[in-house]
């Protein structure tokens, strides 16, 4: 037992691919990666720098001396410096050229967005995988009746898998958005200490195309094709802003349709996986509680109000830069990429076992249907002679009395009894039972559901094909 402190998403919700990403190995890896970069650009463009010290750099760019790191951190107090002189322990000729002109953001931003990028990528493929389940199962269920709800109150039938496009439109939305963070990141590249480029200025004797390539080459290094164009001394901080609006906005979908489970688990028509020997309540052992979707909701509402954290650190900066982001963004951007990781691993766990109830199903739709069906038998009662309105108020007072029955009494709605029994509507039992098929009021919920795969999912789902091999990630119950 460990008697320090441990975050949940580290020990029991994100997965291994993505406490990675923000591991303290891939961070300083990255930073002696950039290093390097620099190093290397600076010699092609002339300055004097030899390949012997970009060997060597490379030699011991994965072997990171923390022990060293550390006891520098603490003689230093500054945790860039202090990893500058424990990689130069290690690379004793490289050691006077290793950060040559650079600043801490240097290292320290550029990291982050490499790491946002690759953050950003993973939750692409999950939301990818996601879809392809939840694709499957609308086709599966595209014309399977069920009852709809607006205002959580009985409306017009619609189906199993039409209500399961409207989680996939907002995915769609969501994903949407990922690919434009990642399209439009860029690198702060080498920017210096108030974004002016002197100090890289200085060093390659005033040319300023010298510069400008610097960032080039630096940027294609580490896989970019773009540049900031103007910084300060850090990338702006609506970069972070924007990308956890983009997470929350992922969270709020699955919010969405862990909350339509939970209700649907109630209603005992639809549920989430349950394992065989998965325990729902300690003292109630009947329980099954739809623990993942709960889980999905408590992770997601965390997420939402994380959001803001970065938004309030991006409006807070002063002029070229100010410390106050430094602590802030550490925990809220890690975190927020964590917690939604943890909650796609739920989502696609969820979404590739849901367990239907037809019969269910069924018996709601028919407690309703005679409440829905009555236009259709006001029409068919019109055509064998009845007038539409006195046989409008008819429904009405029968409707009242029907709802009375099942509400204060608790009895069967009897509604379509009371109709056949009413001599005016001219329908016998038979006749009224010719309007009772569920299939009659799903409008075009098939065909949506149709419509909807092939014109935006398949497309989707040929795109990232090869997110659809990776195996998703073991989750806690």
């Amino acid at each position: 037992m460990k008697n320090t402190y441990e975050s949940p998403l580290s020990s029991r919700y994100a997965s291994p691919e993505m406490l990675y990403i923000f591991s303290p190995d891939k961070k300083f890896s990255t930073w002696r990666r950039l290093w390097i970069a620099l190093a290397r650009a600076e010699m092609e463009l002339g300055l004097p720098i030899s390949q012997a010290q970009i060997d060597e750099l490379e030699s011991q760019k994965d072997n990171i001396n923390y022990e060293v790191a550390r006891q520098k951190e603490k003689e230093l107090r500054h945790d860039v410096m202090a990893h500058i002189h424990a990689y130069g322990d290690l690379c004793p000729s490289a050691m006077p050229i290793l950060h040559l002109g650079a600043t801490s953001c240097y290292v320290g931003d550029n990291t982050d967005i490499i790491i946002m990028r690759e953050g950003l990528q993973l939750i692409r493929g999950k939301m990818v995988r996601i879809l392809n389940s939840l694709g499957k199962f609308a086709d599966q269920y595209k014309s399977q009746p069920t009852l709809g709800f607006t205002h959580f109150q009985a409306a017009q039938l619609v189906t199993v898998g039409k209500r399961a496009t409207l989680w996939m439109n907002e995915l769609l939305m969501d994903l949407e958005e990922v690919e434009f963070r990642l399209d439009n990141l860029m690198m702060l590249g080498s920017k210096g200490t108030t974004g002016t480029q002197a100090s890289f200025l200085e060093l390659f004797a005033g040319d300023h195309a010298k510069v400008i390539e610097l960032d080039k080459k630096i940027a294609e290094e580490m896989g970019f094709d773009k540049v900031t164009p103007v910084a300060g001394q850090t990338y702006s901080r609506k970069v972070d802003a924007s990308i956890l609006a983009t997470l929350s906005s992922v969270a709020q979908s699955a919010h969405k349709f862990a909350s339509d489970l939970r209700l649907l688990c109630h209603l005992k028509e639809i549920e989430e996986p349950f394992e065989a020997n998965q325990v729902g309540s300690s003292a109630m052992p009947y329980k099954r509680n739809p623990m993942r979707s709960e889980r999905i909701c408590a992770l997601a509402r965390y997420v939402i109000i994380d959001a803001m954290n970065p938004a309030m650190t991006s409006a807070n900066q002063w002029f070229e830069r100010t410390l106050d982001d430094s602590a802030n963004k550490r925990i809220a951007v890690s975190e927020a990429f964590l917690a939604v990781d943890a909650i796609l691993n739920l989502y696609e766990n969820v979404a590739e076992n849901l367990i239907v109830h037809p019969k269910v199903i069924e018996k709601r739709i028919m407690e309703e249907l005679p409440f829905m069906a009555t236009e259709n038998i006001l029409m068919e009662a019109v055509k064998r002679g009845g007038n539409r309105q006195d046989l409008h108020e008819k429904i009405r007072e029968h409707s009242i009395a029907a709802g009375s029955q099942v509400k204060d009494y608790g009895m069967e709605n009897d509604l379509l009894e009371r109709i056949a029994a009413d001599a005016t509507f001219g329908l016998s039992m038979q006749d009224i039972q010719m309007h009772l098929n569920p299939s009659q009021y799903i409008g075009r919920c098939p065909q949506q559901v149709d419509e909807f795969l092939d014109g935006y999912v398949k497309p989707v789902l040929e795109q990232y094909q090869d997110d659809l091999s990776i195996i998703g990630a073991d989750i806690n119950v």
